[in-house]
């Protein structure tokens, strides 16, 4: 037996470190992925009904991620921005 770090020990303290280290930036991340795709599934309801009231919001990557970020007032800024841009 050696008296060393074996090389998985050293792997396993190097994953434990980079896992402290990046913990918060990796939950937030995965709030905001979690948070886009409820967006995204509301996007998508509401482009099935959305052309009753004449409203026609993309289902696509941005928006969703606008919704992730910004929520319900970003739904707003959605709909301003879809008005004014017509």
């Amino acid at each position: 037996m050696t008296a060393g770090l074996s090389p998985w020990g050293a792997l396993a303290l190097l994953l434990l470190a980079a896992l402290a280290l990046f913990h918060r930036p990796l939950g937030r991340l995965l709030r905001l992925a979690v948070r886009s795709s409820v967006g995204l599934a509301a996007l998508a309801l509401f482009s099935q009904v959305g052309h009753l009231i004449g409203v026609d919001l993309g289902v696509n990557l941005v928006n969703a991620l606008v919704l992730g970020v910004l929520g319900a007032p970003g739904f707003g800024l959605l709909l301003m921005l879809q008005w004014a841009l017509r």
